[in-house]
């Protein structure tokens, strides 16, 4: 008898097996399109359109200029799904007639299969960081804290492209509540990500890190846990507190935010890339939260409730610090030079997944203050594609009353026109307008939409015309 193993060969799944368990993953009722735009106070509903799903390539690497697109909004929806099995959610108002839907988020059918395809869809969404961020060369500790503090130094007060966005917005309040609702799926379980990497035993540095979590779940205290803040800020603009009410409203790029912590804290190889994306949280927060306090001010007034914000200003100079000098530099000290390029990695990996979330913001509200101007196009573009000019694939659609296009986005710009019947056109949060016959409106690459049947039929088309203003000349 022979006592030869086998030799090892890591689990990796093929393409097509990964297409049918992520069908299988996300043909779970609870995971099916919504009849209504928001989800009443039951954590478990997540709308993943898994019609769609059968028909995207989720076994490569997502490059950086397709990052927006349509697979990686299904991905990001997918992923956090997949991370928040490991987290407790329970409604507001009892589980009551919710229990069977608790009892399917939280299956081992549900979780295996999650786990299944989650490093496929992990390395789908965020391959691209490896093009896009190298660190180079041989560093040491002094290097390190050198550079580290070079970046505290840096002038953070100017706004950025979302406050800017918010403040130029037609709608100012619809746009601010917008971008409160992209924090929802951080801000409501917060820390929760970093709670995956303060279990287990590393030394003192474990400690240190634990230090700043129970900061954050406020000392035992709920009502200065930073989540039950931020819901007081909700709620003082007229937001729901419901953990994922907002679900269909999120960006792409607001779940990769939240992921990338997820991404990172669930896959412990990449620890130390965590610290560093900790650490450009830690040292940028201070600035941000100041500016937030005071936009919510200016834009909702005094009855804004910004202690979420300026409770952060006056603690997170100090978590600064001590992610810098009571975590990260012990640990290099412990555990060597080495470690050092993961842990800027991580730095720059989460500046740049920042920076993208800040233009997707400010690229989505342009679009919701432009309808008006969106809508106006629909007649040269729709007189182009008659006269021939413009060639162009169509889909032909029709749907009864109530028929609700649950959000999605496309990957070049669509035109959308109404044959016959009533549809009411959703640009975002607070954002819609009513289409008639002969009516539509031009639908921008990446924007976050949906539709909803307001009469007994709908007939409508919808023209993949790749970019609008070559319809134009």
């Amino acid at each position: 008898m022979s006592h030869k193993l086998p030799e090892h060969v890591p689990f990796a799944l093929g393409a097509e097996q990964l297409r049918q368990y992520v069908v299988q993953y996300a043909t779970n009722p609870i995971y099916l399109d919504n009849m209504d735009w928001v989800n009443d106070d039951n954590p478990y509903r997540r709308q993943l359109r898994p019609q769609i799903l059968p028909h995207l390539d989720f076994d490569r690497v997502l490059p950086r200029e397709n990052i927006l697109d349509y697979e990686g909004l299904a991905v990001q929806r997918l992923l956090t799904s997949i991370y928040e099995a490991d987290l407790m959610f329970l409604p507001k108002n009892g589980l009551k007639d919710k229990w069977a839907d608790f009892k399917s988020f939280y299956s081992s059918s549900n979780r295996a299969l999650g786990e299944m395809i989650r490093p496929s869809l992990e390395r789908f969404a965020f391959g691209f960081l490896d093009q896009e961020v190298e660190v180079s060369g041989t560093w040491t500790k002094k290097e390190l804290e050198t550079y580290f503090r070079s970046l505290a130094d840096r002038d953070r007060d100017q706004p950025s492209r979302a406050e800017v966005a918010i403040g130029k917005s037609t709608d100012r309040e619809r746009a601010a509540r917008m971008w409160l609702i992209q924090f929802a799926p951080d801000f409501l379980s917060e820390a929760s990500p970093m709670m995956r990497n303060v279990l287990g035993y590393y030394g003192p540095a474990q400690s240190e890190w634990f230090k700043i979590i129970i900061d954050e779940y406020g000392y035992g205290v709920h009502d200065t846990k930073h989540s039950h803040l931020f819901e007081k800020t909700l709620a003082s603009v007229g937001l729901r507190t419901d953990v994922h009410h907002y679900w269909q409203y999120y960006l792409n790029s607001s779940l990769m935010m939240n992921n990338y912590f997820h991404y990172l804290g669930k896959n412990h190889e990449l620890f130390f890339r965590y610290i560093g994306a900790l650490y450009y949280t830690e040292s940028t927060l201070v600035e941000f939260c100041q500016r937030g306090a005071d936009l919510l001010t200016d834009v909702f007034g005094p009855e804004a409730d910004t202690e979420y914000f300026t409770e952060h200003v006056g603690i997170d100079v100090h978590h600064g610090r001590m992610a810098l000098e009571n975590l990260i530099l012990p640990l290099v000290d412990t555990h060597g030079d080495s470690i050092i390029p993961e842990i800027v990695r991580g730095y720059e990996e989460f500046q740049l997944v920042s920076e993208i979330a800040d233009h997707d913001f400010a690229e989505q509200i342009g679009w919701m203050d432009g309808q008006p101007v969106n809508r106006q196009l629909h007649d040269p573009v729709w007189a182009a594609i008659q006269a021939g000019r413009v060639d162009a694939p169509v889909a032909h659609l029709v749907e009864p009353r109530g028929e609700l296009s649950n959000t999605h986005c496309h990957d070049g710009d669509e035109l959308c026109h109404i044959v016959s019947g009533t549809m009411r056109f959703e640009s975002g949060f607070g954002s819609s307008q009513i289409l008639e016959a002969g009516q539509g409106i031009v639908i921008h690459r990446n924007r976050l939409h949906g539709a909803n049947i307001e009469s007994d039929e709908c007939v409508y088309e919808i023209h993949s015309i790749g970019d609008h203003r070559a319809c134009l000349s």
